[in-house]
């Protein structure tokens, strides 16, 4: 089968890459509005830039009518945002958080999502997640205009949160003890199964 990206319409665009492109991890994105208002959303399309500086992305849709979601709008007027890592206890709160609500509305407090302070930015954190990630922004890049056009978030981690219990005897976080889940295809969602190892080379 072939596919010219061309011929295709933006929603089947975004299935066939959902649908190709996985396990995606999640990035749980607590930010604040200008006036206040906490807000939570969960993107799958989110990865790790580099270590020096640390860096993260992730990539906010616009809506099936045009418009940004609040989460950009938030981290555009205001440069912050914590991204949470999402485990296989938190699975439904993160997937209950993906409504659209009114503006303004808090996910936070709309489907109980308990919070905790931030040390270094505004928005919260999410408190149960395992790990989380304090960003300050560095750059925002739009790629397009209209339904479901995308903007890459570039940010500058600014702080670790790691809950003690998915450390190793390392001192490093143990990969079963965070049991992150990430985003397949369609409504599906997979879960860290076998791991193995390879050495790698000189």
């Amino acid at each position: 089968m072939e596919l010219d990206p061309d011929s295709l319409g933006a929603r089947d665009m975004y299935e066939w890459m959902i649908t190709t492109i996985l396990p995606r991890p999640i990035a749980w994105v607590s930010t604040v509005s200008p006036e206040g208002h906490t807000n939570l959303a969960p993107f799958s399309f989110f990865q790790a830039v580099c270590a020096r500086p640390p860096t993260l992305l992730f990539c906010p849709a616009n809506d099936r009518h045009g418009r940004p979601k609040d989460t950009l709008r938030n981290v555009e007027a205001t440069g912050e945002f914590v991204v949470n890592l999402v485990s296989f206890a938190l699975a439904e709160p993160m997937n209950a958080t993906s409504a659209s609500l009114p503006h303004g509305e808090s996910e936070f407090e709309r489907f109980q999502v308990m919070s905790a302070p931030a040390l270094k930015v505004r928005p919260p954190r999410v408190a149960a997640a395992p790990v989380s990630f304090e960003c300050r922004l560095d750059r925002i890049i739009h790629l397009g205009e209209g339904p479901i056009a995308g903007h890459i978030v570039i940010g500058r981690i600014i702080h670790f949160h790691v809950q003690d219990a998915v450390l190793a005897a390392d001192g490093k976080p143990d990969p079963r003890k965070l049991d992150l889940i990430g985003r397949a295809g369609r409504n599906d969602y997979v879960r860290l199964g076998e791991l193995f190892r390879l050495e790698r080379p000189e």
